[in-house]
């Protein structure tokens, strides 16, 4: 069996996942073993809304191996059978009509970019997660995990999972055909019901990974769906050296990628720009990655840089974050500043990953163990490819 590929494409071959199917899928599989239309459809209900899983139906228990609080802010560990884990965080996102809850999900164990302020890039690519396997993180957060709140138990509101963001470990266009298997099920009217509204996919910018999501965006049903790109830079030179895969969809490529991009409503893209002391937050890096969104309809996102272990650089400090704020807003750029929740607990953007596995070795098609995934990275116009090893990182 394979721990590297994602899900055949269709639903229904192999074992049966049913957090992995839409409705239709799931009657469909019941059907073929005997069950009525009307009671599949109840019964997928139950499994999504109440968390009972069928008789006929196998949902893994993955153990919740450890919950990390810091506030009110938790991230969750799930593991799965081969030994690897997953992490997932609950976001309180306070509102004037009360607070919800975002879930940042995975969709890898570990991932191939190999950008260098990121903990999860350590760790290299172990395997890409099936739609059920990224689905089961929604439903474990719904129906199995508890959750911190200072305050004692949380208001009815903050416990019901409102948005859900494809912001966790692994880069989710590498694995996107899971990515969009998933987020059918978690739009599913008589499953999760999350609106394609309140769902955001990040990606570090592959074009043919946006294109893929702008073929679900044009879909009735989707139009409203979320695409971040994680930016993190003002131009090539600065983007290559902490982003390998920029080599190989350079800023321009990315631009027309978005230019692309269908378009169904007034909503604008996310850009991620993870601001790094010494690296990209001068007045002239605020200037010029100004200049590029120019003509993007997008909301430019701040991040403070959340240190990795044994990162070669330090979080920003408050007046470096806000006078890159207030340059951008005098570029006349719409920015806004993401907020760091659970630092401390190596829970905030680019913070997940198990530091014990960063060495380890992944099973290989043929069960032997292999070497941890390498990045294969296409040159610009040449045909070559250079060799990138996501374990090496800018201090080392």
């Amino acid at each position: 069996m394979s721990h590297t590929h994602a899900e055949p494409l269709h639903p229904l071959a192999g074992p049966l996942h049913p957090l992995g199917l839409t409705r239709v899928q799931f009657v469909e599989a019941a059907q073929a073993r005997g069950t009525k239309a009307a009671t599949a459809r109840d019964e997928y209900k139950a499994l999504f809304r109440q968390g009972i899983v069928p008789a006929w139906c196998e949902v893994a228990d993955y153990p919740v191996t450890a919950t990390l609080v810091e506030g009110e802010t938790s991230k969750f560990v799930l593991r799965h059978e081969d030994g690897l884990e997953t992490e997932s965080v609950l976001i309180p996102m306070p509102r004037a009509s009360g607070t919800t809850t975002t879930l940042c999900v995975s969709s890898q164990v570990g991932c191939a970019m190999g950008c260098g302020f990121c903990e999860t890039a350590q760790m290299g690519l172990l395997k890409n997660l099936r739609a059920d396997q990224i689905v089961h993180q929604w439903w474990a957060a719904t129906h199995r995990v508890q959750r911190a709140s200072s305050a004692g138990e949380p208001s009815a509101s903050a416990r019901v999972i409102k948005n859900i963001v494809f912001m966790g470990m692994g880069e989710p266009t590498d694995n996107i055909d899971a990515v969009i298997q998933s987020v059918r099920v978690l739009v599913d009217h008589d499953g999760a019901m999350i609106p394609a509204s309140n769902i955001s996919i990040s990606t570090v910018g592959n074009p043919e990974g946006i294109e893929k999501i702008g073929a679900l965006v044009s879909e009735v049903g989707f139009h409203r769906l979320n695409l971040a790109l994680s930016l993190n830079a003002p131009n090539d030179a600065i983007r290559s050296s902490i982003m390998p895969v920029n080599k190989a969809w350079p800023m321009a490529r990315l631009k027309s990628a978005l230019a692309a991009f269908p378009r169904f409503s007034q909503s604008a893209f996310c850009v991620e720009y993870v601001l790094i002391p010494g690296v990209n937050d001068s007045d002239e890096h605020c200037d010029e990655v100004c200049a590029f969104l120019r003509d993007i309809r997008c909301s430019f996102n701040v991040i403070p840089y959340n240190p990795r272990r044994n990162s070669p650089w330090p979080a920003p400090d408050e007046a470096s974050i806000e006078r890159f704020i207030a340059r951008a807003l005098a570029n006349g750029q719409f920015t806004k500043r993401r907020g760091t929740k659970g630092r401390q607990v190596m829970a905030a953007c680019g913070q997940l990953g198990n530091e014990k596995i960063r060495h380890r070795k992944v099973l290989g098609d043929d069960g032997n163990y292999a070497p941890l995934v390498k990045v294969r990275v296409p040159m610009r116009n040449s045909n070559e490819t250079s060799e990138h090893n996501p374990l090496r990182t800018n201090d080392s």
